[in-house]
Order: C-alpha cells, then structure tokens, then sequence
C-alpha cells in the first residue's frame, strides 16, 4: 500500500484516524501499531514475520542493555550482540545473493543463489531498531518495557518503509505522551497534500521521461537526450523522495508526532558537504552519530579513512549493487576533496556560482550512477553525455522529448526545488486573507492530485526499494 494510492487515502487512512481519536487515550498506540502492522503486511504477509522478529530482537536486547546498565563490559557485550544480530538480519535478506554472486564470480566457485524477495523498507526499521538500542545504552533514551510500544516505533506505518529514519531518542516521549492539537492536524493535512502533489504531479511525469530515455540508452541516443534524461531522474529522485517525506511528517501530524525534516533544499548546495547535509538528512544523521562520531569523527584517527567508510556504507546502505557502492564512493571521494581544500585562499575565491555549478554535475553525475541497471550502462550513459561515444544510428534524438509539457514542468521542478517561492510567501505569515487563499490553494491541489492519481499508471516510489 503506497501514499498515493486511492485505497490508502480515501480508506485506509480515513478508518485509522477516526479509531484513533474516536477512542480513549490509554489505546491511541495501540490502534496505530495495528494500523502499522496491516499497512505492512498489505504489500506480503511473509514479510511480517521478518518485521516482527526485528522487534522481539531490539525489544529483548534494550532489556538487558538495561538491566545491566551498570556493568560498562556486560553492557557493551549485548549491544553489540544486538547490532550484529540486526546487521545479520539485514544482511541475509538484502546482500546474501550479491555477496555469492560476487565470491562465485572472483574464486570461481559455484554456490547457489536463493533469490531472496528484498522485504519492502528493511534498511529503515532495521536502523530504528539499532537506533532503540544504542540510545538505551548511551542513556540518550529510557527503555521501553511494553513491547508494544516498541513495536510501534520501529513498524509506525507513516515511514515504515521509506523514512524518513527516526532515532529513538527523538520520538520516546512522543510514544509514551504526546499531545494532538487541531494546528498540528492541519498542517499534517497541509504536509501531505503538497508531499502528495510533488509525487504524483512531478515525481511520476520526470520519472516517465527519464525512464523511457535510459531504457532507449542502448538503442541510441544523442547527447542531449542523455542530459534530459540525466537532469528528469535527478529531479524525480528528489520530488520522489522528499514528496514521500512530505507525507510522513505530515501524517506524523495529524497523530501528534514530530519527526525531523528529511530535505533542506539540497539542490542550492554549493559542495558536496553542503549537499549532505541537506539530503536525506534523517541519514545523514544516522550514520553521523552512529558511526562517523564512533569511529573518531573529526577528533580521533585519520578522518579521511572515517569518512571513507561513512560513504562507502551509505552506498551499501542503498543497495546490493556495484553501482550504488560506486555512487557512494563518488560523493565520499568529493567530500574528502572538500576538507582538503575548503581553507585554501584559491577555493575561497572561487565564485559561487561555479561552486554551484561544479557541485550540481557532480551530483548529476552521481544520479546517472544510482539510476543504472549496470556499471556498463553507467559508463556508457556518461560517455554519451560527454558526446565520447561513436553511436552509428541514432533512433532517438533530442526534440522528440522537447515540448510545452516538458518545458513547463521543468520550469516547475527547477523553481520547486529552490526556496525562492517559500521565501517570497513567508511575509504573508499570519496573514487571514492569505492563510484563506492557501486553504483554498491547498483544497484544489488535493483535488488536482487526486485526479492524477487515479489516472496514472507509473507511480513507483524509489525509495521502497532500499
């Protein structure tokens, strides 16, 4: 079941909240944990069970992380029993196969694959979870010792499967007392319409053209299509995602939670290091404070080696392939470039428009990556962007893709993805006419969207995958 989807907005949904607040306090979470486990089990069944066991193992191991809070050894002991078991978990039924596909192909051995169905949003839950864990065990969050409370952290439904990625330590006092205020619920509705609209009214029409130009990539294409194709997936990829996070906060909201912002703009960034911290910023985060600061950080060891190994995980992170490693080590290698330069007079003085432009191609680049089936394809796709290769008949050149359409939505997602129009709506805050008009403005773009909605065949959500 997917946001975007007539049966999750005009039913599920609509079930959820009125149980939720037509009943008393003392079993608000658990109608939400029931809610979260149906909206999991609706996309297989079999993969519940995966969920649940994920919970038994945090729950099991935050009790005795607790229980032994006094005993430093004994205590370490169990976490990292904990994260092992998580990262095992994780690791069967997300890498197995590419892992003996690799070891067959270097050794030439000849294991058997199992084809392993890729759980929907196991990287996310299993991160909630080593999140509930190691939080207890820094003492940045109280052990939880109903296991349904638990349960409902790791399986809330709102960003179960796609984030965004929710520490424990953020949420605790959110899951034991929280309070649900008609601000709050309209502007969960607000959240989610304009995350609703991002999906379906730009994600899902960028992403068409996008793959329809990457899957023509071996039957011919020139330069410029290659670019289009490039520069649509890179703004799919961003209105898929932050559009999907849009809607988590939102729905967040309406049940009285306040999860953080997953995107700040990302693509106004003027380096790497920036862009990072504006994208997937529930991620960064993540690996920030569990692994980059564990490791030494910026304090202790070699900090290049440190970041090396945050960004070669995040690759891994998003998938068993070589092309996401690859993609994560292209930003990582930029990102260490940046600390070695950022103090240099030269790299001050550059203007800052082609800081932009540098760290936009990068970025671009780095998408091409993400996007293809294989390292063949990578390559060969920018090697016909960069014109470098010889293709004898081209089947699809540029202006077939080029018209009103195209121009028009680019011109929206280019204008969208900057915070220039938010920033020009800002002096009207608090305005009534203003805030009249955007009740309106908010009302007919549920209206249009809904009407993509059930018109539309495409609408994949990227993210679902990792």
């Amino acid at each position: 079941m997917v946001f975007s989807s007539t049966i999750f907005i005009f039913i599920f949904l609509p079930i959820v909240l009125f149980t939720y607040y037509v009943l008393g306090k003392k079993i608000k979470n658990y109608v939400l944990l029931i809610a979260s486990l149906f909206f999991y089990a609706w996309g297989g069944v079999d993969y519940l069970k995966i969920l649940i066991l994920s919970i038994m193992i945090n729950y099991i191991f935050g009790l005795l992380i607790d229980k032994v809070r006094d005993n430093i050894k004994l205590k370490k002991i169990f976490l990292s029993m904990g994260v092992l078991i998580n990262l095992a978990l994780l690791f069967y039924y997300k890498y197995y196969d590419f892992f003996i596909e690799n070891t067959n192909s270097v050794f030439n051995t000849n294991f058997k694959l199992k084809y392993i169905v890729l759980p929907i949003g196991i990287s996310f839950f299993t991160f909630q979870g080593m999140s509930y864990i190691i939080d207890i065990y820094r003492k940045d969050g109280k052990v939880n010792k109903n296991p349904f409370a638990v349960a409902l952290y790791i399986s809330f439904f709102p960003q179960l499967v796609a984030g965004p990625i929710v520490k424990y330590k953020t949420v605790d006092d959110q899951i034991r007392n929280r309070k649900e205020s008609i601000e709050d619920f309209s502007y969960g509705i607000n959240r989610f319409v304009m995350g609703l609209a991002k999906k379906v009214m730009i994600a899902d029409i960028l992403g068409s053209i996008a793959d329809n130009i990457f899957n023509l990539y071996y039957s011919g294409i020139d330069t410029p299509t290659a670019w289009i194709g490039a520069i649509c997936y890179t703004f799919q990829i961003y209105y898929d995602f932050s559009g999907y996070s849009d809607m988590a906060i939102g729905l967040g909201y309406m049940f009285g939670f306040k999860f953080m912002e997953n995107f700040n703009y990302p693509y106004i960034s003027k380096s790497i290091t920036e862009f990072w911290r504006r994208w997937h910023i529930s991620l960064s985060t993540w690996f920030k404070e569990y692994l980059y600061i564990p490791l030494g950080g910026n304090r202790r060891g070699n900090v290049y080696f440190n970041l090396f190994v945050v960004f070669l995980v995040t690759g891994i992170w998003h998938g068993a392939a070589w092309t996401f490693v690859l993609w994560g080590l292209w930003h990582g290698l930029f990102i260490i470039i940046e600390r070695v330069i950022s103090k240099r007079e030269w790299y001050i003085k550059i203007p800052t428009a082609i800081k932009y432009i540098v760290t936009m191609l990068i970025v671009i680049l780095g998408w091409v990556l993400f996007r293809a089936d294989s390292l063949e394809q990578a390559v060969g796709y920018i090697r016909t962007m960069f014109g470098m290769t010889n293709v004898g008949t081209l089947t699809f050149e540029y202006p077939y893709f080029i018209n009103k359409k195209f121009v028009f939505w680019m011109i929206i997602s280019a204008l969208g993805s900057t915070p220039f129009i938010s920033n020009k709506l800002k002096k009207y805050s608090g305005n009534k006419t203003f805030e009249l008009l955007s009740t309106i403005f908010i009302s007919l773009l549920f209206i249009v969207a809904i009407i993509f909605v059930v018109n539309s065949t495409y609408s994949p959500f990227i993210y679902f995958q990792f």
